[in-house]
C-alpha cells in the first residue's frame, strides 16, 4: 500500500507563502504543513490553520537564519547579543561540531518555539526542522529528548534514497545535498529508535527542492515507493515581501503550487490508489 504525505515547509514566512499553502490544501492535493514560530507572518499562518483543520500542522524549528524566541540572556552561545540566530548552515553546523554552542541552548530554544506554536492554539503533528538543522546528531539528540517531553512523537527524516532521488532528480544540484544527508541515515535512525520517533518510510523532495513543478511531481508520483512516504515542497506566491526575505526560493514556490493544484497530478494521485494522509495518520 501507498500512502503518501505531502508537507509545505516555511508556513509563516510571508502571508503570500502562507494563501499559497492554503490554495494547495484547499485546491490541490497537499495535506500538511509546518508553522514557523520565528517567521514575520506568524499570526496570519496561526489563524489560516485555525480556519482549516484537516491540514496538518507541525513545527517548522528554526535554528539558523532570523530572530530567536529566548532571550539572549539564556541563549548566548547560541544567538547573537541582538538576538538573532546564526545567519547561515555552515556556520551553525561548525559550531554545533566543535562544541561553541551550549547543547542546552539548543534545547532552551526549541522548547520556547514550540510552547510559542502550542499557545497560539496550534496543536503540532511533527516536528522537522528548517534547512534540516536537525539531520546533525547532535542538534537531533536534543530535538528528541524535546519531543519526548512535550509528547510529540512524529519527526521527518530527511534522508532521501539515492536511487530514488535520481529516477526524480537525475543531475540535480539538490542530488549532492541528498548524497551528504545521506551519510547520517544510520545515526539518526538510532536515536530515533531510542526515544521512541516514528518517521515515514521515505522521503523525497530534497533533491528536487524548488523544482516540484506538475511534470516533475507526476514524475516523482509515478515512480512512489510502497509504504509511507513523505514529499516535502515549498509552494507560495512570489511577491515582494517574499523578496524581502532573502529566501533563495522565489518564483519556485510559485512553480511548486502549480505542481500541487495540477488536475493531472491529483488524477494521477487517484489512478495508482494512493492515499493521502498528514502526519497525524502515521501511527
Amino acid at each position: 500500500m501507498k500512502q503518501l504525505i505531502l508537507n509545505a515547509d516555511d508556513f509563516g514566512l510571508t502571508r503570500g507563502v502562507n494563501r499559497g499553502i492554503i490554495r494547495a490544501h484547499r485546491e490541490g492535493i497537499l495535506t500538511s504543513t509546518t508553522l514557523m514560530a520565528t517567521a514575520p507572518a506568524f499570526e496570519d499562518a496561526v489563524a489560516l490553520a485555525r480556519a482549516n483543520p484537516q491540514l496538518g500542522v507541525g513545527c517548522h524549528l528554526v535554528l539558523v537564519g532570523g530572530p530567536a524566541v529566548t532571550p539572549y540572556a539564556e541563549i548566548p552561545s547560541l544567538a547573537t547579543p541582538d538576538g538573532k540566530l546564526p545567519a547561515s548552515l555552515a556556520v551553525f553546523a561548525a559550531n554545533v561540531s566543535c562544541g561553541k554552542i551550549r547543547t542546552e541552548e539548543i534545547s532552551r530554544e526549541l522548547r520556547a518555539q514550540i510552547g510559542k506554536i502550542r499557545s497560539a492554539g496550534v496543536d503540532p503533528t511533527h516536528f522537522d526542522t528548517h534547512k534540516h538543522t536537525h539531520a546533525h546528531p547532535v542538534v537531533m539528540e536534543e530535538l528528541a529528548r524535546v519531543a519526548r517531553e512535550s509528547g510529540i512523537r512524529r519527526v521527518r527524516k530527511p534522508v532521501e534514497d539515492l536511487a530514488d532521488s535520481w529516477r526524480s532528480a537525475g543531475l540535480s544540484k539538490g542530488i549532492g545535498a541528498a548524497a551528504v544527508v545521506r551519510t547520517i541515515a544510520r545515526r539518526f535512525s538510532e536515536i530515533a529508535r531510542e526515544f521512541g520517533l516514528l518517521s515515514p518510510d521515505n522521503f523525497l523532495g530534497l533533491a528536487m527542492t524548488g523544482q516540484l513543478g506538475p511534470e516533475a511531481l507526476r514524475r516523482m508520483i509515478s515512480a512512489l515507493p510502497e509504504g509511507r512516504t513523505e514529499i516535502m515542497l515549498h509552494p507560495g506566491i512570489c511577491d515582494e515581501d517574499l523578496a524581502k526575505t532573502g529566501s533563495r526560493l522565489q518564483e519556485q514556490r510559485q512553480l511548486e503550487l502549480n505542481g500541487l493544484v495540477d488536475p493531472d497530478v491529483k488524477h494521477m494521485i487517484e489512478k495508482e490508489g494512493i492515499q493521502l494522509i498528514s502526519y497525524s495518520g502515521l501511527n
